[in-house]
């Protein structure tokens, strides 16, 4: 694997940085206060192309290849977890989806709209039941003339109160993932309906909701896949999708680490800078070692997702380091704050909070576990 960025990748890399710092540094803390990001941030995520990201030029993207994509994500993450969370649904798991299993009646009705910001995308999968055995759901759609009734619920849906079109797997068939499909669901359709969630550890300012959905009427045409290929598209999706979280997290970790070295040098104790103590070097270097490790191992998971080899465990050993690898950074940089680290006029109190949830969505670091196992004995343990 070449490590070498190429001009294109070091632009795009050096212009989502900028971007960052000018538009979501400065309004992070008072989104997390307020528990809303300002929704003119997602027109500001199309104009710089970042909705449109490995999206065909033709269906209104912006190209780039999938690390150019990952060198985004690591920014957006570095800012603020919730802005990297709207792309990464929306974009990564939904978009993406569409461009890999749709019609191209499909891609032209809906990428345009999702790249340009017009629209914006959530991902229906997981249920009040169903976490981590997503191939028991029980939303179900049911035949009727050339439209499906989707009836069901969905939960802790990033971008739930915000999307134009949600990507809804249902039960079509028998029990397991072969009876599952997924559909392209207007939110404005009637018996769409959805409750906002609040009160949330981090990810406050993300727009997270709960969606109910009762007899919603949709064409066949809204059908994406074959009928009975919706897990097969949801896990695809989510491989690639833990990717994108684990770049993220290589952002939190290296904000963590960035904010702690300023403050180390700055900070004052017993006459001298704390940064000169051994056992604040001591966790500034491990919180060094952890952002590069895990940088390295989504740069590999990118890579042969690229090349278009197997991907899938090198994906899960990404995000499984790399969301817990956030976590400690996260919580070492408050150790390093002090007292400061404890209220919110500093970052790293809201990066601990919002790094929590990582090691949760697209799969528990349990669920990554037992999926490399599984490629490395065969044995299938859940």
């Amino acid at each position: 694997m070449d490590l070498t960025l190429t001009d294109d990748q070091q632009s795009l890399r050096d212009l989502a940085r900028d971007w960052v710092d000018r538009e979501v540094v400065p309004n992070a803390a008072a989104w997390d206060r307020e528990e809303l990001v300002d929704r003119a941030i997602v027109g500001k995520l199309a104009e710089v192309g970042f909705l449109g990201m490995g999206i065909n030029e033709e269906y209104g993207g912006s190209g780039g290849d999938f690390l150019s994509y990952v060198l985004m994500m690591e920014e957006l993450g570095r800012g603020d977890t919730s802005i990297r969370g709207i792309v990464s649904v929306s974009l990564g798991l939904v978009s993406k989806s569409i461009q890999a299993w749709g019609t191209e009646e499909q891609k032209r009705q809906w990428l345009p709209d999702l790249c340009s910001g017009a629209g914006l995308a959530c991902f229906g999968l997981t249920e009040p039941g169903t976490g981590s055995d997503a191939g028991s759901l029980v939303s179900r759609a049911v035949r009727d003339g050339d439209d499906w009734l989707i009836t069901g619920n969905k939960l802790f849906i990033t971008n739930g109160t915000w999307a134009t079109v949600a990507l809804v797997f249902a039960r079509t068939g028998g029990p397991g993932g072969k009876g599952i499909t997924a559909f392209l669901v207007p939110t404005d359709s009637p018996g769409f309906e959805r409750r906002e969630i609040k009160g949330k550890l981090g990810l406050r300012g993300q727009a997270t909701a709960e969606l109910i959905l009762t007899d919603v009427r949709v064409p066949d045409s809204h059908r994406l896949g074959e009928e009975g290929s919706g897990f097969k598209i949801a896990m695809t999706a989510l491989d690639k999708g833990r990717i994108s979280v684990a770049a993220g997290c290589v952002g939190l970790a290296r904000g963590c680490l960035e904010a702690s070295v300023a403050y180390a040098g700055e900070r004052t104790q017993f006459g001298k800078p704390i940064a000169s103590y051994q056992l604040v070097q001591e966790m500034l270097s491990d919180m060094a070692v952890d952002t590069e490790a895990a940088r390295l191992m989504v740069w590999r998971a990118a890579d042969l997702a690229e090349r278009g080899e197997p991907f899938g465990t090198a994906a899960s050993m990404a995000k499984l380091f790399a969301s817990e690898a956030s976590v400690r950074a996260a919580n070492q940089a408050v150790q390093v704050f002090g007292g400061y680290g404890y209220v919110d006029e500093f970052p790293v109190g809201k990066a601990l909070r919002d790094a929590r949830v990582t090691t949760l969505y697209e799969g528990t670091s349990q669920i990554q576990k037992l999926l490399i196992g599984r490629a490395l004995t065969g044995i299938n343990a859940f």
